[in-house]
Formats: C-alpha cells, structure tokens, sequence
C-alpha cells in the first residue's frame, strides 16, 4: 500500500538532504515532500526565527494533507516531531525518529552536549548578525560524516546553512506528545560518531513502545545512502 512521507531536516539543513531518499521512495511506489524550514533558505532572514516558527510550519505542512502521513524526523528534527505532532494528530499515520534526538519534557538540545560545546556555539552566534550558529566544519567531517569519503563530506557542506540558535537552546514541552497513542518507529544509523555509543537508542526509550529498524551508515546516510534510508523508512512505516 502506497504511502505519503513528510521529511523534516534538522540543524543546519534544508529540505534538499532528502532528495535522494524521496527518489528512492519514489520508485518504490511511495509519495514523499521535504519542507524546507523557516531560516534555512537562501535568503530568509534568520535573526527572526523562533522554535515556534519551527513548529509551526510542520503543523502547517501536515494540516494541509490529505490524508494520514508517515512523519519522518531526523537529527533535532526528532523534537521537532515531539513538539508539532500534538498540533495535528490526526494527520499523521506513523512518526519515525532517524537517528533524531528525543528530548524529555522542559529540556533543550544544549542541555544534553557538553558545556564547552554549547557555550561556544552560543559566543558564535551571538557574534554573528542572525544570531545564527555557523556551519562547523571539523564537526561535520569527524563526527555527523566520520568514514565518509571526502567529496561526499564536500558536497553536504556545501549546502549547509548557518543554525537560528533558538532550536538549540529553547526548553521544549513534550507534555503534550506524551499522551499521543500515535505508533512510532526508530530507524538507527549504526556508524553515527555524532554523539557517544548509545545515546540515540538512549534517548528513543523515552518514545515508549516503539518499532526498530537498524542499518549501517553514518549520521548523514539520509544524505550519502538515500535508497538504504529509504528501504528502512518503508520497513519501519509498516
């Protein structure tokens, strides 16, 4: 049975990280889109962009379907869902958290990574005229694309934006998301370096019951492995 996705980025991203999987969704008899959020488009303006703005357009996207969607997030996308998914429950079919970092309630991304690291993405985007986090380069080669081959590591920076710091430092309610009966899933990159072994399936216990699917490939395999992402999304979707 044909199925819709909704593909939410995360920090830095933009909804160009999944065409490949789209594609590859596609051919396999599936629909799919990947919004781009606010602040992460040429030219938006990303001194005025909240985690509202955030959330908002996610509900926006899904209270504009047709129909039940399977909601895909991943990276900070993964409380992203926690956070839109309660606006319009009955848009969405199935929630899938890929290798998505999921919050308890009244915590921010910041509080979960080490505090040198957050206090200098903070000074960065404070230095800067959006309040924006720049692009990381070390990070993204060693730990989002650790063992990727070099020209792919180019070409996702390439395309990475500067981060509205709100998204990491906004306390997040999941209240809210707690009392969904919604069915989820977490398909789990298994090479991710970007946090410390475990810490993904860690944070995924606090999903409740949910179903598993796991596959090789790094922090960035949605990008570098799209038809292995693909064929995880359509498993885990059921």
């Amino acid at each position: 049975m044909s199925k819709h996705f909704v593909l939410i980025h995360g920090a830095w991203h933009g909804g160009w990280c999944w065409q490949g999987v789209i594609s590859a969704l596609e051919q396999a008899g599936h629909t799919a889109e990947a919004p781009t959020l606010p602040g992460h488009s040429p030219g938006d303006d990303r001194s005025q962009i909240t985690f509202a703005s955030y959330v908002d357009a996610i509900a926006q996207t899904l209270q504009g379907q047709t129909g039940p969607v399977v909601l895909v997030g991943h990276s900070s996308g993964g409380f992203l869902l926690q956070a839109a998914a309660p606006k319009a429950p009955e848009k969405i079919e199935k929630l899938i958290f890929l290798n998505a970092l999921v919050l308890p309630d009244g915590v921010a991304q910041f509080d979960l990574v080490p505090p040198e690291a957050a206090q200098g993405m903070t000074a960065a985007a404070q230095a800067s005229p959006d309040n924006s986090v720049p692009v990381i380069e070390d990070f993204v080669r060693h730990a989002l694309m650790a063992g990727e081959l070099e020209a792919a590591q180019d070409a996702l920076l390439s395309r990475l934006t500067p981060q509205p710091l709100a998204l990491f430092t906004t306390k997040v309610s999941t209240a809210a998301f707690s009392q969904l009966t919604l069915p989820r899933a977490v398909v789990f990159c298994q090479d991710d370096a970007s946090l410390p072994p475990g810490a993904y399936l860690g944070m995924a216990q606090g999903l409740g019951e949910f179903d598993l699917v796991q596959i090789a490939g790094s922090h960035e395999a949605l990008f570098t492995q799209p038809q292995a992402v693909a064929q995880a999304l359509i498993a885990a979707a059921g």
